[in-house]
């Protein structure tokens, strides 16, 4: 545990984070322009969710010896994977349990004041059917892996977060 706490006052464990983010980003994209796999409402939501955990990692970034910031970094870390972790256990039932009165909307929706569709719609504009499965890989879809990813964040998150009770005292807030 003092590893973890050493390693996450460190500015190279939140650049891994978002390395790991950028990463599942741009497959995404990859999936989206490429491959010719239209994204879905849920698929953009859990795209946002995932930037969410970026944006956290950047926060992390600035000053991880600073307790606020890297507090802060942490809790932005924890709520934009629990958010995505939701958004695919929902998009995962869309796919295997469907049913005409839960469907996902027909086009995003984004705040008033963020349309993100409008500002960058070739990223977060959505053309696809989230209960069609286009794509899976070991047998598991897109959605399947997004619950893992996201609840793999949420276990690592939990161990860091523990791990910052275990450094010398005068670390501690």
């Amino acid at each position: 545990m003092q590893f973890l706490n050493t390693f996450s006052k460190s500015r190279l464990s939140w650049l891994l984070l978002l390395i790991f983010i950028v990463f599942f980003e741009a497959c995404a994209l990859f999936f989206q322009h490429v491959m010719k796999l239209d994204p879905c409402v849920m698929c953009i939501y859990e795209r946002v969710a995932m930037m969410g955990i970026g944006f956290a990692a950047l926060l992390g970034m600035i000053a991880p010896q600073n307790a606020v910031i890297r507090w802060a970094g942490l809790a932005g870390w924890g709520y934009s994977a629990y958010q995505g972790l939701a958004l695919a256990n929902e998009h995962v039932g869309y796919q295997f349990n469907p049913s005409p009165f839960a469907t996902c909307d027909l086009f995003v929706t984004f705040p008033e004041w963020a349309p993100l569709n409008q500002w960058v719609p070739w990223m977060f504009e959505a053309t696809g059917d989230c209960s069609k499965v286009v794509w899976s890989f070991l047998g598991q879809s897109m959605p399947q892996w997004l619950v893992i990813i996201f609840a793999a964040n949420l276990v690592v998150l939990a161990l860091v977060v523990i791990a910052q009770f275990f450094g010398k005292k005068s670390d501690k807030f």
